[in-house]
């Protein structure tokens, strides 16, 4: 059956749906960046919320910004804004209907309509799932990179946005002369302090088109970190099969994803904000102990293992760890290298949640896969990665295993495993990267000399030989033997 408003009371009993009136709900956020972990995650909880009585002026409108987007906007369209997700787990699969997304604007087709829906006084919140290289910070320099193509573009013609910060900066500027507030604007992107991120690169570029509205938005504006958390591969052709034959649910875009799922929040939201509390989320005034945690212990690790693991020849995460060596480096670098950085973390055991990441890791119904945990490395690796190495060297730690996973990524860009096999490139530095790598081979020289990405690090013998001495096993050895040394 087709998924849509009218047909949703005829959805199979095992199937939840949207118990809340949707035609009464307001459009009061707005989400930048509507791919599958914002629909599996905070849209998630939003549903959860609805649920409850007395919600209703909190809904959310998404926005796409990009040509891949249309399809998500066909989709979402057809569907009346409904879609389902699906949790996998060796228990079985469960779906849901998810019902908290009422408009979405394609830019590219109305950026007009985008801008106003910006600029309305009911839009209290913009929430952001842009990807780590969204936020245009340079990564040698932590500082903002005003010469982006993106940035280029939006200065030359600040009437004509294009991506998320020229429509932030002008739906803030029409804000700032009908005498409004400016909305709050959220972070959900996977950065350590991604509020004060946000804050500090949307700044820069607003101060670089007008001063004044500068000063306004940094006196006004209010950008709370948070920490989110949720295992979501892309959606492919056999999730939608598995849907249908499953549950009897035709859905263009479905979502899949883990059981899990964990969101940490700064409260700070001067214009209002729904009572994520009361479904699960955690409300505090210091998320950074639980961002440095997820980051460095999380998404570092997933980093360790999709690189090797394509460079083995899998395709999934659960494959990789699958892998003795693979599960033995995500765990001792984990526990030797990572976890001497982090501090306690209040109504945490670290050891009980590394051992739950494993688990994670290893779900074999979630299939995630290792090219897209692999997808924009030169902005993952800077942010997942290397704050570890600096903190351990400044520290007298161990980096080894970390410096074998930058390692494993400059491997990985060469393009193909050792069987010949394509390892897709998903990179905005593709085109550089693989010049560098066809350039220096098992020398890691030139790749070492990317400042905007490895900043210090450049200078640092600790850390360039030890990437350099992993590079030259992982050809000259291969990639099992390379391992295996590794982790001896």
């Amino acid at each position: 059956m087709a998924l849509n408003q009218a047909n949703l009371a005829q959805l199979p009993a095992n199937v939840a749906v949207p118990a809340y009136a949707r035609e009464t709900l307001v459009a009061s956020i707005v989400h930048i960046g509507v791919g599958g972990f914002f629909r599996a995650h905070q849209a998630v909880y939003l549903d959860d919320l609805l649920a409850l009585p007395g919600n209703e002026q909190w809904g959310y409108c998404g926005v796409g910004l990009l040509p891949t987007d249309a399809a998500m906007r066909d989709a979402m369209q057809a569907q009346d804004g409904l879609y389902t997700v699906v949790e996998r787990s060796a228990a079985g699969d469960s779906a849901r209907i998810i019902g908290s997304v009422g408009e979405y604007l394609y830019a590219p087709d109305e950026p007009q309509a985008v801008l106003e829906k910006l600029a309305d006084p009911g839009t209290r919140i913009v929430a952001l799932t842009i990807t780590e290289g969204g936020y245009y910070v340079n990564q040698g320099t932590g500082e903002f990179d005003a010469d982006h193509p993106d940035i280029v573009h939006e200065l030359a013609h600040p009437d004509a946005p294009r991506c998320s910060f020229g429509y932030l900066a002008a739906a803030l500027a029409l804000r700032h002369r009908r005498g409004l507030a400016p909305f709050t604007i959220m972070s959900c992107d996977n950065l350590q302090n991604n509020g004060d991120v946000t804050r500090k690169m949307l700044l820069a570029f607003v101060a670089l088109r007008d001063r004044e509205l500068a000063r306004w938005l940094a006196t006004h504006g209010s950008f709370p970190n948070s920490m989110v958390d949720r295992i979501t591969p892309a959606t492919t052709d056999e999730h939608r099969a598995l849907l249908r034959d499953s549950f009897g649910i035709i859905d263009a875009w479905p979502v899949v994803c883990e059981p899990f799922r964990q969101w940490v929040i700064e409260d700070e939201f001067p214009q209002g904000r729904p009572a994520w509390e009361k479904v699960g989320a955690q409300m505090t005034h210091d998320v950074l102990p639980y961002e440095k945690m997820k980051l460095r212990l999380l998404n570092a690790s997933h980093q360790a293992l999709c690189y090797i693991g394509m460079q083995l020849g899998y395709t999934f995460a659960h494959e990789a760890m699958g892998d003795p060596g693979i599960r033995l480096l995500v765990r001792r670098m984990m526990d030797d290298e990572v976890t001497p950085l982090l501090d306690s973390v209040e109504g945490i055991d670290l050891e009980r949640y590394k051992a739950t990441l494993i688990e994670r890791f290893s779900n074999p119904a979630v299939r995630d896969q290792l090219a897209r945990i692999g997808t924009e490395g030169s902005a993952r690796i800077p942010k997942f990665v290397l704050p570890s190495v600096r903190e351990a060297l400044a520290r007298g730690g161990a980096i080894k295993l970390l410096a074998f996973t930058v390692a494993c990524w400059f491997r990985y860009l060469e393009g193909h495993d050792e069987q010949g096999r394509e390892m897709p490139l998903n990179d905005p530095y593709a085109a550089r990267l693989r010049a560098l790598v066809l350039q220096g081979g098992s020398d890691a020289a030139p790749l070492l000399s990317l400042r905007e990405l490895f900043g210090d690090l450049c200078d640092t013998p600790a850390f360039t030989q030890a990437v350099s001495e992993a590079l030259a096993s992982l050809y000259g050895l291969g990639a099992r033997a390379a391992l295996e040394q590794s982790v001896a």
